[in-house]
């Protein structure tokens, strides 16, 4: 499914990542798992959102970078999405909260998206729609998640927590503008949690082919076709990062160096933050990318769908990049937990 021609852009961009690190081998170490298993799935370490951090709180500061670094009126905000599988409340929308502590005019377009991963990738195409036909002014769009996994299951090595957040408004005053977009989706069962139930289960067999790496390939597939481009004409390629292997592996199959991915390969030290995934990588690159430089973005969601997006950046990147903190900056602002305080923190342990 192709959107059409788009006349959107990314007005600015922010993200948030909670200071605190737990070692992948630390994990691996304390269930019995081989090493050699945390490093074919190239993962160093990953954040750890703190008792007072959840999908919320870290979507709003997300978005209060972003807005800091494109500098625009809140009462130009039509439209809000959070993204997340995790949110703090089952019947109870994170978007209107994040919304209202920032100041936006209630007169909004406010909801909250589900599609495991890959819902911030769907409130983002609804954005380019929204701003593309005079609906909106301006859309907000938040990625923010606290990522879940059992103790002892191979997804606690990666699963992390993190935020991404993107204001979407007009072309003409954008630091960098989708050329186009592109959906593929199926009924693919290879990750899922059921309501009352605290953690997600995978059916390991689908996770690779006929998940991630099916419809990925079909989403840019069907993208590069669209708009007549062949991979040499990115410059850089953020995929969703479930892993810091799968990424690499899917862009070779693409026809993508690895010069063009390592960029914004952000999970190797973050973990896979699920619906900010893809989109704090898109801000890693969007914090050094120069005027003409085109960005392959994809994300991805278990059950399962992708959707590609043709970014190219315009000449005003250099005006917004160093106005609200980089990614760098929250990478390297890191204090290292064992997995006893990890335990208390992500409450894998209840005090009766």
């Amino acid at each position: 499914m192709t959107s059409g021609k788009p006349y959107a852009g990314i007005l600015g961009w922010g993200v948030y990542i909670p200071r605190y690190r737990i070692k992948a081998a630390d994990i691996a170490r304390m269930w019995g798992f081989d090493l050699t298993l945390v490093k074919s799935l190239n993962i160093e370490e990953k954040a750890v959102a703190s008792v007072d951090e959840d999908a919320t709180t870290m979507g709003w500061y997300a978005s209060h970078q972003a807005l800091i670094r494109c500098n625009v009126d809140v009462n130009d905000i039509g439209a809000v999405f959070v993204g997340t599988e995790s949110k703090p409340f089952a019947v109870k929308p994170s978007a209107t909260v994040i919304a209202d502590a920032l100041g936006i005019p209630h007169r909004r377009l406010t909801t909250d998206m589900e599609f495991a991963c890959r819902a911030a990738g769907e409130a983002l195409r609804i954005s380019i729609a929204l701003v593309s036909s005079g609906m909106v002014n301006k859309s907000l769009v938040i990625g923010s998640d606290t990522a879940q996994a059992s103790p002892g299951d191979v997804l606690e090595l990666t699963a992390g927590s993190g935020a991404a957040a993107y204001v979407v408004g007009p072309r003409e005053d954008s630091v960098a503008y989708f050329e186009g977009s592109f959906s593929y989706v199926s009924d693919t069962p290879d990750f899922w949690r059921r309501d009352g139930v605290p953690y997600p289960s995978h059916g390991e067999i689908f996770t690779e082919e006929p998940a991630y790496f099916n419809h990925i390939i079909n989403s840019v597939k069907g993208l590069m076709e669209e708009l007549g481009l062949r991979p040499n004409d990115f410059d850089y390629a953020v995929f969703h990062q479930p892993n810091g292997r799968f990424p690499l592996r899917v862009g070779a199959e693409l026809g993508l160096s690895r010069e063009k991915i390592l960029p914004g390969l952000v999970t190797p030290w973050i973990g896979n933050t699920y619906n900010a995934s893809a989109l704090i990588g898109l801000a890693k690159v969007l914090d050094e990318a120069k005027p003409g430089q085109r960005i392959l973005l994809v994300t991805f969601g278990s059950g399962a769908g992708s959707d590609a997006f043709s970014i190219l950046v315009s000449d005003k990147i250099s005006e917004s990049a160093g106005r609200a903190l980089r990614v760098t900056d929250f990478l390297m602002n890191k204090i290292y937990i064992d997995y006893g305080t990890y335990s208390k923190l992500r409450k894998l342990l209840e005090r009766l």
